[in-house]
């Protein structure tokens, strides 16, 4: 480590006195003015990273659904994953890390995490369309580069998309080609064998709606769009020429506000969706005849997914085994619907079978089952949530299953609920276990929690810390609407009693 080089780096990339962050599960989020020492100092943790490992690390400039004015950064692990926990811990000490400390912190992070200085590192990077991005970007670049990484930067990228170069490059091309081309064709080769077999392609076109956000699953998508199939109408709104990004739009808009975005009309059963900032998030809604707004979320996502893929097992007929993973927010009558039409617990299904199953299988229609799986399992983006993948995947199971949205969102019926947000001094001040579903800090949180349910028919209530601002998350549901809203409302209180509550008391909507 040339530590003159590393300390002149350093000083044209100062950290304004006094700031500290953590290194959340979406990584750091602030506002893009505070954040050019952090890219900095994140280029040079990805360089660490990466030499430990002996693998391509991702680094992706981003804020995600937050507004234009912020910005911020995750690291990509070898196989497209979140950043390990353990170097959660590093990345805060390092983007912490006095101007004077920094080559004593990198030093300790060395011995700690047994990184050998001399071996080679590469470093993958990727930025969304805030404006800030570009510069932010080079500053990571700027950190890589003093360490004497290499690095490829891929400039405008969708998140997904960075996390598939980074596991195609670490695969060694096995699951893909490490190149945007190589992302658009597996995605749409997939999803144009699966629309192939569908009762209702040729003229019968598939018209969707799609609100970009105003980032960067716009462009993404219009450079996608010669790979579709003909069949594949898309329209885009949204798409960053006029407006701010997640400005009253997209996925995070759509599902707190429970109204279609701006600028985007709807008639009466026309399938929509929107895109989040980074296009890691999606949501599909609708209005019915009455003119009544139809929000479906992950929930109906997953389940749709699921059900379809446990069909195609069955018709397989092999020993394979599916599991749906839901967080906390997972709405009652989702999990009660996955629990009675599945009926059992599902490990992870092995691809090499399936692809033999859909090479080797003598029985016609096991084969062709085992196809459309395999054309799925290329469809979906297994390194993390991709709303293009994810639009396709659902594009391709309503197109084989003849489903209207309506259709679909009549699987079942949510439970009513309700979430708020309650700002508080310090967010840290709420602690929770349970998959995040109990509080165990501050003391009487949970007890209050629990007594409020209790006043309430099939209820459920939990809150979470957020992982960028000081704001605590208050989930709760209930049988009808009114006592949803009370309930979110009411545990939104013991929150801001228990937990130091900011500013004005929380209130509804």
């Amino acid at each position: 480590m040339d530590s003159e080089a590393l300390q002149k780096s350093s000083a044209s990339h100062p950290k304004p006195s006094g700031l500290t962050l953590q290194y959340g599960t979406a990584g750091f989020r602030t506002k893009a003015e505070q954040l050019d020492h952090v890219m900095f100092r994140m280029g040079l943790l990805a360089v660490l990273r990466s030499k430990v490992l002996a693998s391509t690390i991702g680094v992706m400039v981003t804020a995600s659904h937050n507004p234009e004015e912020d910005n911020g950064v995750k690291l990509v692990d070898p196989l497209g994953e979140m950043l390990h926990p353990s170097w959660e811990e590093y990345a805060t000490q390092l983007a912490n890390a006095e101007e004077q400390e920094l080559q004593t912190t990198i030093t300790e992070i060395c011995q700690k995490a047994a990184v050998n200085l001399h071996k080679d590192a590469s470093v993958f990077i990727g930025r969304d369309t805030r404006p800030s991005s570009k510069k932010l970007s080079q500053s990571v670049i700027d950190g890589v580069s003093v360490l004497g990484g290499q690095y490829h930067d891929y400039g405008l990228l969708t998140t997904p998309q960075l996390h598939y170069l980074v596991c195609c490059q670490n695969t060694q091309g096995q699951y893909g080609k490490a190149t945007l081309e190589g992302y658009y064709e597996k995605l749409s080769k997939a999803f144009t064998e699966l629309i192939k077999q569908s009762p209702i392609s040729g003229e019968n076109q598939r018209h969707l709606k799609i609100d970009c956000a105003n980032g960067i699953g716009a462009l993404k998508l219009s450079e996608m769009k010669p790979y579709f199939p003909k069949e594949m109408l898309i329209r885009l709104y949204n798409d960053g020429t006029k407006e701010k990004l997640n400005h009253l739009c997209g996925a995070d808009f759509v599902k707190v506000h429970q109204q279609p975005p701006r600028g985007l009309v709807m008639e009466p059963g026309e399938r929509c969706c929107s895109f989040d900032g980074d296009a890691d998030r999606i949501v599909y809604y609708y209005t019915d005849t009455t003119g009544r707004f139809h929000l479906i979320d992950g929930d109906k996502i997953a389940t749709l997914i699921s059900v379809f893929l446990k069909e195609l097992l069955a018709k397989v007929g092999q020993s394979l085994e599916l599991a749906v993973v839901q967080t906390a927010y997972a709405n009652g009558s989702s999990t009660r619907y996955l629990e009675e039409t599945l009926k059992v617990l599902f490990s992870k299904a092995a691809e090499t079978k399936i692809r033999q199953l859909a090479k080797e299988e003598k029985d016609d229609g096991k084969r062709e089952a085992a196809k459309v799986l395999e054309n799925m399992m290329d469809l979906i983006n297994q390194t993390v949530g991709d709303a293009i993948s994810d639009m396709l995947a659902i594009e391709a199971i309503l197109a084989l299953k003849g489903l209207t949205v309506q259709q679909w969102d009549g699987l079942y019926t949510d439970l009513p609920n309700r979430l708020l947000r309650v700002q508080v001094a310090e967010r840290r001040a709420v602690a929770t276990v349970d998959a995040e579903r109990r509080a165990v800090s501050p003391p009487g949180l949970q007890d209050s929690i629990d007594a409020l349910v209790g006043k309430y028919r099939a209820a459920r209530a939990f809150v979470r810390p957020s992982g960028t601002e000081d704001v605590v998350r208050v989930y709760a549901e209930a049988d009808t609407q009114e006592n949803a809203d009370a309930l979110a409302l009411e545990v939104s209180m013991a929150v801001y009693q228990l937990a130091g509550g900011k500013g004005a008391p929380p209130q509804l909507l």
